[in-house]
């Protein structure tokens, strides 16, 4: 049986980068604007795409973690080339747990062990945005908070840490 459903993957992958193929040379204002618009940081993102759908066609829904890890680098890759911060890589690096969750609420929400899944995909979202503020407010990759940034954003990571305490244990003096 998984063998079927591999072959089934394989072979829908095929048939739709052949069908692609097609369509960008016999319409060629669409080929003119994958040139002007496709930049090598897009063949990332759809590597991650294809991960994600060959997990869908298999009935792997935990593929989505690493579809979602390789996407989002893409997305940092293309965010770097278009703006040419490549010094940026110095704080986005702390996007990837956020990546990690984003891909684990999608396999929970495919239907492995669901109610784990978005809560553990939830804590790994808000600790990468933390870290996320905390070292691009210490490099200067983010000025949004200004001199006040970084006891800010502690005093934050201070309050969800005493509230996610609070809730899952409920209030006991």
């Amino acid at each position: 049986m998984k063998q079927n459903r591999s072959n089934l993957a394989l072979g829908i992958i095929l048939i739709l980068i052949g069908g692609w193929l097609v369509v960008t040379r016999q319409v060629p204002s669409i080929q003119e604007w994958l040139e002007n618009n496709f930049t090598w940081p897009m063949y990332t993102i759809g590597a991650g795409l294809i991960v994600l759908l060959i997990g869908l066609l298999t009935g792997a829904p935990s593929m989505a973690i690493p579809a979602s890890i390789i996407a989002g680098i893409g997305g940092i890759l293309y965010y770097q080339n278009a703006t040419g911060d490549f010094g940026s890589w110095s704080y986005m690096w702390t996007l990837i747990p956020g990546f990690v969750g984003i891909g684990t609420i999608l396999a929970g929400l495919l239907g492995e062990d669901t109610r784990r899944n978005l809560g553990h995909g939830l804590r790994l979202i808000v600790t990468s945005a933390v870290l996320f503020l905390i070292f691009a407010t210490l490099l200067g990759g983010l000025s949004l908070l200004g001199e006040y940034g970084l006891p800010v954003i502690l005093i934050l990571l201070g309050i969800y840490i005493l509230a996610s305490g609070f809730l899952r244990k409920g209030v006991n003096p």
